[in-house]
């Protein structure tokens, strides 16, 4: 492996883009099953909107980062869009502290490597009808033992990157059937593509393709007066274009969408309802050095059987 001590060697060459990225992170959403009026069973949180701008560079080293995400959502939309009564509102805020690592050991062409993602979160949840929820604690962790970053290669003439991250995120996360939780206690299997098309020298697209199971919980929320409880299969998009704003910058619009494609099962049977959301707003970022700051905004709507709000995400990463 490249020697990383003194500056970031294996990072260097003409441009700025050959960097460690942030294969993983996610966004994490309110837990609302403890909620009457809410969905018997739901999606556990993932990445919406949190990997932007040239998502799929990277290149052997190590990276961690710190993200700081807040959502906000004072609408709940049953499965036909209509607006609920309750709950009223609810507001979470998460910060992820992620540990990456790529080497220059070769699989299939790519550079492996692994991950970890550790998330720690507030919730306040307005039921209206009845006195407020909240909890503060650490949130289910994700890991990732394949990472695999093939170098850079050209599509229709211009330079092309590309990631694939096999990962599973574990039932760690703070959990009772009895309280709002932070934790899904359930397993994940959430594998992810992600790519970067350099379209001009000023002009990037990148995007994150992911899939999502979610294993049977044989502890549900009591509210879901049922023995056990499992939310179907989804897929969702993250999706990005930037342009480079002076030496250092990047200005653009991200966006975000998730799209439930299973039923879920309630005691083994099916229920019906499909979670959809879409999100789009500015982003920006900024790059000196080893160190990279990204902010977004992205206002939510089509959503159904799920909130819908705005969602604000900072991060900070460096590499070495």
């Amino acid at each position: 492996m490249t020697d990383m001590k003194n500056a970031p060697c294996a990072f260097r060459r003409a441009t700025d883009h050959n960097r460690m990225r942030a294969p993983g992170a996610m966004a994490l959403g309110a837990i609302i099953a403890a909620a009457p009026a809410a969905a018997q069973t739901s999606l556990p949180a993932v990445n919406l909107g949190d990997s932007t701008f040239q998502d799929g560079v990277a290149g052997p080293g190590r990276m961690v980062q710190v993200s700081v995400s807040r959502q906000s959502a004072d609408r709940f939309r049953d499965e036909f869009g209509d607006v609920q009564t309750a709950p009223r509102r609810v507001r979470s805020t998460a910060i992820l502290v992620q540990a990456s690592w790529l080497s220059e050991r070769r699989v299939l062409g790519a550079w492996w490597g692994a991950e970890v993602i550790l998330p720690v979160v507030h919730v306040d949840l307005d039921l209206g009808s009845s006195p407020s929820q909240s909890a503060l604690a650490a949130g289910d962790l994700f890991v990732s033992p394949i990472l695999l970053q093939w170098p850079q290669t050209t599509l229709l003439g211009r330079p092309y990157w590309q990631r694939l991250n096999i990962n599973a995120t574990l039932p760690t996360g703070d959990y009772g059937s009895n309280r709002l939780s932070v934790g899904a206690n359930a397993w994940r299997f959430n594998p992810h593509y992600a790519f970067t098309w350099e379209a001009h020298d000023d002009w990037e697209l990148s995007g994150r393709l992911h899939y999502l199971w979610t294993s049977r919980n044989d502890e549900p929320p009591a509210s879901a007066n049922a023995r056990s409880v499992q939310p179907g299969d989804a897929v969702h998009l993250n999706l990005a274009v930037s342009r480079r704003w002076g030496e250092t910058g990047r200005v653009g619009l991200s966006g975000y969408r998730l799209a439930q494609i299973g039923d879920d099962r309630i005691d083994g049977h099916r229920s019906s309802g499909r979670e959809k959301i879409l999100g789009l707003g500015p982003a920006v970022s900024r790059k000196t050095g080893a160190q990279t700051w990204h902010g977004a905004v992205h206002w939510e709507t089509s959503a159904r059987d799920r909130p819908e709000g705005v969602r604000a995400s900072v991060r900070y990463a460096r590499t070495f």
